[in-house]
């Protein structure tokens, strides 16, 4: 493989993690607010915090292989007290 291609293809493989991680990013911030909505609501929001955390997880799968950074998995304390802030 000539040096342009696997420069190429790194650049690409870079773009291509750059790309999943926004849209991991925003599946977990869709549901970080839906967390938030729920305990404000007083509702169980255990069922979003596993999704957070699941989204998280992979985030963090990304992150380990660099340019993208990594992000904390969330507890119900965080929400509970975020949502106490507000």
């Amino acid at each position: 493989m000539s040096v342009h291609q696997e420069i190429s293809k790194h650049s690409q493989d870079q773009h291509d993690r750059v790309r999943r991680f926004s849209e991991l990013d925003a599946a977990r911030e869709k549901w970080i607010e839906i967390a938030l909505q729920k305990c404000r609501e007083k509702e169980d929001f255990a069922d979003a915090l596993d999704e957070i955390n699941a989204v998280t997880d992979q985030i963090n799968e990304l992150a380990r292989k660099g340019i993208v950074p990594q992000r904390k998995n969330v507890t119900k304390e965080m929400v509970e007290e975020y949502c106490r802030k507000q």
